[in-house]
C-alpha cells in the first residue's frame, strides 16, 4: 500500500493558487485512476486507487499547509507504512520555474512549510517527493524574476500560467504512476532527465 499525498490549503479561495499545485496534481491523479476523494480519514480527504496493480490511498490534508505533517503522520501510523518506501508527496516548488517537475527520495524543505511540517512530525527527510515548479521564469534578458513569496503563492494564477501548470500536472501524475510501478530510482532517471531537456 502506498500513501500519495497532495499538499495545499483547503478552501475554494486557494484552489488555483501556486501553493495548491500538490492538491491539483492529486486531483489529476485521482481523475486518471478513477478515484473519488470523498472519505475523511486521519485529518485528510481520501480516496482509494489502484496504480500499476498496487493499492494506493490518495490524500489531501484538511489542515492548512503549515500543519500538513499531522495529517500525513496520522495516516502513516494508521496504515503502518514506511515513509521512505510508501509515502509520496506532491507539492509546489518556488525554486523551479512554472511547469517543471523534479522527483526526489529525500531532501531539505527549501523553506516550504508543508514539507517542514511533514519532516518534523515524521522525524525524517526520507520520503518520496514530486516537486512541481511554480516559480517565475527568467526575463527575456536573462534576469531572474522574483516570485514574491507567500503573496505570490496565495494569489490565483493567470490563465497563461494555468496552461503551463496543466501540462506539469499531467507529468506529475505520470511520475507518481511510474514511481509506484518501477520505484523512485527509475522514475527519477526518466522524469528528472526529461524535464531538463
Amino acid at each position: 500500500m502506498k500513501l500519495i499525498v497532495g499538499l495545499g490549503n483547503p478552501g475554494p479561495e486557494y484552489t488555483f493558487t501556486p501553493h495548491n499545485a500538490g492538491f491539483l496534481a492529486l486531483d489529476r491523479l485521482a481523475e486518471r485512476s478513477g478515484a473519488v476523494l470523498a472519505n475523511r480519514r486521519g485529518r485528510a480527504l481520501t480516496g482509494k486507487a489502484v496504480l500499476a496493480g498496487e493499492d494506493c490511498l490518495l490524500a489531501k490534508p484538511e489542515t492548512f499547509m503549515n500543519l500538513s505533517g499531522h495529517a500525513v503522520a496520522a495516516l502513516v501510523q494508521e496504515m503502518q507504512l514506511s515513509p521512505a518506501h510508501d509515502v509520496i508527496v506532491l507539492y509546489d516548488e518556488l525554486a523551479f520555474p512554472l511547469g517543471r517537475i523534479k522527483l526526489g527520495a529525500n531532501g531539505s524543505s527549501n523553506g516550504h512549510n508543508g514539507v517542514k511540517s511533514i519532516t518534523g512530525v515524521l522525524g525524517s527527510q526520507e520520503w518520496i517527493r514530486v516537486r512541481i515548479g511554480v516559480g517565475k521564469g527568467s526575463a527575456p534578458d536573462g534576469r531572474e524574476i522574483r516570485a514574491g513569496g507567500s503573496d505570490y503563492l496565495l494569489q490565483p494564477l493567470r490563465k497563461a500560467d494555468l496552461a503551463l501548470l496543466d501540462e506539469a500536472l499531467d507529468r506529475a501524475a505520470e511520475a507518481v504512476e511510474t514511481i509506484v510501478a518501477q520505484g523512485i530510482g527509475p522514475a527519477m532517471n526518466l522524469f528528472n532527465r526529461r524535464d531538463e531537456a
